[in-house]
C-alpha cells in the first residue's frame, strides 16, 4: 500500500508519467543496476561451479582409481592427509589407490562449503565412503578438508586433510 502512495506521489494522476525528475533518475538507476547486481551474481556462481566440478573430478577419479584421472585432478606437490594420520606425496596417494590396497566403493559428500581466494579454494565437506582396505570392507564418515589451486586454467588438489567422526 506504501508502495502505492509514493508511486501516486511522484506521479502525475492524469497522464501516468513520472512527474519528478529525481524519481525518474532512481528508476533508470534500478533498471540499470539490476542487470548488473544480478549479472554478479551469476557470475559468482559460475565460479564456484569450476570448483564444484573439479570436486566432482576427484570424486570420480577416487571411485575409479584411474591413474590418468588421478594425475590430472591432482597436483605434483600434493599433501594428502587420511584420517589415521597417515600423509602421501602424489605418486603414493595414486600408487595406492591403483594398486587396490585401498579403495572406494561408494562416496557421498554433503555439507560442502566453498571459500574462494583468487587461484586457491577451500573446500570443506563431510564425506561417507564404504571402503575396501587390504581386502577388508568397512564404512567411514570423514569431516574434510580440500584446497585446490588454478594451475594453467585447471583446478588442482593440492592439499588435503581428512577427520574421523562417529558414524
Amino acid at each position: 500500500m506504501q508502495i502505492i502512495i509514493i508511486w501516486r506521489h511522484f506521479t502525475d494522476l492524469k497522464t501516468g508519467y513520472l512527474k519528478n525528475n529525481v524519481m525518474k533518475k532512481i528508476i533508470a538507476l534500478l533498471i540499470i543496476a539490476t542487470p548488473l547486481l544480478l549479472g554478479n551474481i551469476v557470475y559468482a556462481q559460475s565460479k564456484n561451479n569450476s570448483i564444484e566440478q573439479a570436486v566432482l573430478q576427484l570424486r570420480e577419479a577416487l571411485l575409479s582409481g584411474n591413474e590418468a584421472k588421478l594425475r590430472a585432478i591432482s597436483s605434483s606437490h600434493l599433501s594428502y592427509g587420511h584420517s589415521n594420520g597417515l600423509i602421501e606425496n602424489q605418486d603414493a596417494f595414486v600408487a595406492t589407490l591403483i594398486s587396490g590396497k585401498s579403495g572406494f566403493l561408494t562416496m557421498d559428500l554433503s555439507d560442502q562449503t566453498i571459500d574462494k581466494f583468487d587461484n586457491t579454494a577451500i573446500i570443506r565437506h563431510t564425506l561417507y565412503a564404504k571402503t575396501k582396505n587390504d581386502g577388508v570392507l568397512g564404512e567411514v564418515k570423514l569431516k574434510v578438508l580440500l584446497i585446490f589451486q588454478k594451475d594453467k586454467g585447471s583446478w588442482k588438489l593440492l592439499a588435503r586433510q581428512a577427520v574421523k567422526i562417529p558414524i
